[in-house]
């Protein structure tokens, strides 16, 4: 076995040098030349610490730019609720001469009351199938079914009551006069029925006497049996009627939407 023995430097050297002396190693029984002194260390230069903080900051990371909010002219206007709407018309100022019937054997009892903005009134709602011939309305699913309404789509044809949600005014009369209080084709409605608000068009003519009917799709949509003999509502429905408004299509019912929201919205804040 080889013995391994330590040669180091004299103390009087590591005193001298002020540094400890490298050791080398030499093995017993294989003589050989001495490793050779590693050479100096190189002196690295000072470098500042600002410097060296700098280089080891974080990369900056991108942060994603949000779109500006839209001006609020260009914003939609939220939808007001079925009890805002109400609360609205709790009290009635009536502008109509007399009051309406809801059905031909019914007393009358419904008038037409008024705000500066819109005119309602709070009836049932009879289910009108009139206008266009389809699955749902036609004189098999409807006696009383008539082939035109009063006001007609972009196209020339009469509305369609199944997909059209819309409103039946009574005619004119010495009762009340729906275009000489600002309410003629197309104009933007709200129906209200428990906490439901459909927005419609003014689309058809009804009888002078008689009030509260509306398509069969806007019965649907207030979750109100559409069938026209025997679907409807016997009571709980308002008709606000926003005066001077008009759809252009009658037919686009996203329009009406659009308006009906609108308008409430102002109707409710009472501007």
């Amino acid at each position: 076995m080889r013995t391994l023995a330590l040669v180091t430097a004299s103390g009087a050297a590591l005193l001298t040098a002020g540094t400890p002396a490298p050791a080398t190693l030499a093995v017993a029984g294989d003589p050989g030349p001495a490793a050779p002194a590693p050479a100096p260390r190189p002196v690295l230069p000072t470098v500042p610490f600002a410097q060296v903080a700098k280089a080891h900051q974080a990369p900056a990371r991108a942060q994603r730019s949000r779109p500006a909010p839209a001006p609020a002219r260009d914003r939609e206007p939220a939808g007001v609720g079925a009890a805002d709407l109400l609360g609205r018309v709790s009290a009635c100022e009536q502008v109509s001469n007399g009051k309406y019937r809801t059905d031909e054997a019914a007393s009358a009892a419904v008038p037409v009351c008024g705000t500066d903005d819109a005119v309602f009134w709070k009836a049932d709602l009879d289910v009108d199938c009139d206008g266009r011939t389809t699955a749902a309305c036609n004189p098999a699913t409807d006696p009383a079914f008539h082939g035109d309404t009063a006001f007609h789509a972009s196209d020339g044809r009469p509305l369609n009551a199944e997909k059209l949600p819309y409103v039946v005014v009574p005619a004119p009369s010495g009762v009340w006069d729906h275009a000489k209080a600002g309410i003629g084709g197309g104009g933007v409605v709200a129906v209200v029925h428990g906490e439901k608000v459909e927005y419609a068009v003014v689309g058809d003519v009804g009888p002078e006497r008689i009030i509260g009917e509306a398509s069969y799709a806007a019965a649907k949509s207030l979750g109100i049996d559409p069938d026209p003999g025997s679907g409807g509502a016997p009571s709980g429905v308002t008709y606000i009627l926003f005066k001077d408004s008009r759809v252009s299509p009658i037919e686009d019912h996203e329009a009406a939407v659009r308006t009906g929201r609108a308008l409430a919205e102002e109707f409710v804040r009472g501007d």
